[in-house]
């Protein structure tokens, strides 16, 4: 059933991402590398168990997390 609500959430937030496909400025950046993070915490969590283990998700969220606001700090130049 857990996997099930992780995939379910995954399909959410694909539809978000989607729905976010065409719009254009920073805001929307923004909002799309969040997404991005969403999905991949929810993946983390999910499917590697991680949500079991804080430590590990925080070690693989926070390099994360700085990568896409490096993203978007590109973006932003």
């Amino acid at each position: 059933m857990e996997l099930t609500r992780i995939w379910l959430i995954l399909l959410a937030l694909t539809a978000a991402t989607t729905a976010l496909a065409f719009a254009s400025g920073p805001v929307a950046a923004a909002a799309l590398l969040g997404l991005a993070l969403l999905k991949a915490r929810a993946i983390l969590a999910g499917f590697l168990h991680l949500d079991r283990a804080a430590g590990w998700r925080a070690a693989f969220t926070v390099p994360l997390a700085i990568w896409l606001a490096l993203i978007w700090g590109l973006h932003l130049v």
